[in-house]
């Protein structure tokens, strides 16, 4: 079974907004067992979304449209669909009632007629609620096939598709079961990691497949099966994964339900009772940011010192003046400084610090551009680590990010 989205609007192709819906619908329809065939952006133009339909039509089972449901000239997608269907709109008056009810309880202002005219709905439609706004979503059944018109405002769409939507296609298809785990990897290149587990890769079960999701300095692997047989499903998506972990053992840091490693670190330092801090120079906070962007996160990270400038390490972090001058900024002894001394500031269990040049200057450094040290510290000990991360800046600072988290993570598994 095969579904297509269409996403109408001009602002989508012109770069003005995302198109987030597609992938929301597109993540809901897979874990559903419903394959997404195809993804199309289209403009507020009759025969464009016109010629998107039919081609819709006979690439797939399941047509999701979003936009073009507003109340202004630009809004023609419920029209477009009539037309397509060679239908007439009709007022709904359970949407017209649910029209009288927003503007009378929430936006306060005159009905006018272009809102009235949201209640206008195709005849051979039927009506999808959209207890969250003015436009409703519509269902319509053509030649075996289900075409679903949806808001363009997320929300709307998205309470439309889990409360309406999905209910209705489960009576109306049989899904398979699709299971998907992946697991992160860190230290390892995709290449490297590929060639490694190619013989377990190559023999999967036919209704088993797995795809290499790669990163800055991380790779995560995503094994996905779908089979109409549940209990088939989950025995071997468990076999698979007790022949591969051996395999991988070396540079496995844990699985992810949707979770970044911020947050499977987060996670394993709550369980141990443990806490971190950061001492960021090259990163920016970046460390620091990626942790606290998880809600909870102050139960284990205790705070930051992002001392960019050397003469903040001196002054804040209280690294001495004659070590920099030594070994210069970008060094091992000074991140391993950094990393002791704000160990001891916030008194946590462990400390991550960074320094390097991500360029394009060499700034106070002789380094090279793209050698970053990175520290960890801890009560007993403190080592740090050398790296050559390139030369586009962006990429040097999220890779920099990304091996912090893997040497702390290794750390935290010593224990």
């Amino acid at each position: 079974m095969q579904a297509e989205i269409i996403t109408i609007g001009d602002e989508i192709l012109i770069g003005q907004i995302v198109d987030t819906n597609s992938a929301y619908i597109s993540k809901v329809l897979n874990n559903k067992g419903i394959s997404v065939y195809q993804i199309t952006s289209v403009q507020d133009d009759k025969a464009h979304i016109l010629k998107s339909l039919k081609e819709a039509e006979e690439n797939a089972d399941i047509i999701i449209i979003t936009g073009g449901l507003g109340p202004t000239k630009d809004d023609i997608t419920k029209k477009t669909i009539a037309a397509y269907f060679n239908d007439t709109l009709v007022q709904n008056k359970a949407v017209l009632k649910n029209i009288e009810y927003l503007w009378e309880h929430y936006i306060k202002q005159p009905l006018a007629q272009v809102n009235i005219d949201q209640a206008l709905v195709p005849s051979k439609a039927q009506v999808l609620m959209n207890v969250n706004g003015s436009a409703p979503g519509m269902w319509i059944e053509h030649n075996g096939k289900v075409f679903i018109s949806l808001p363009g405002v997320p929300f709307e769409m998205k309470a439309l598709m889990e409360n309406q939507v999905i209910p209705k296609l489960r009576e109306t298809y049989q899904f398979p079961y699709i299971k998907h785990t992946t697991l992160l990897t860190y230290g390892l290149g995709e290449s490297s990691l590929a060639a490694r587990i190619e013989t377990w890769e190559d023999q999967l079960p036919a209704f088993m497949k797995l795809a290499y999701l790669p990163g800055l300095g991380r790779v995560r692997l995503r094994l996905s099966a779908k089979h109409m047989d549940k209990a088939l499903v989950e025995s071997s998506m468990q076999e698979q994964i007790d022949l591969l972990l051996p395999q991988i053992k070396d540079v496995f840091v844990g699985f992810e339900s949707d979770d970044s490693i911020e947050a499977i670190l987060g996670n394993q330092l709550t369980h141990l009772g443990k806490t971190v801090a950061t001492a960021e120079s090259c990163t920016g906070g970046k460390i620091a940011e990626s942790f606290t962007k998880i809600p909870g996160a102050s139960k284990y990270f205790k705070g930051s010192v992002v001392s960019y400038a050397t003469q903040a390490k001196i002054d804040v972090l209280k690294v001495p003046e004659s070590l920099i001058k030594e070994h210069s900024v970008v060094s091992a002894p000074v991140a391993e400084a950094m990393a002791k001394q704000v160990l001891d500031l916030f008194k946590s269990d462990y400390a991550i610090a960074t320094t390097g040049n991500a360029g394009p200057d060499k700034g106070d450094s002789v380094a090279e551009v793209g050698t970053v040290f990175i520290a960890i510290a801890t009560k007993d000990r403190v080592f740090s680590e050398e790296f050559h991360l390139g030369n586009h800046r962006t990429k040097v600072i999220r890779k920099a990010v990304n091996k912090a988290f893997e040497m702390l993570q290794k750390e935290i598994l010593k224990k």
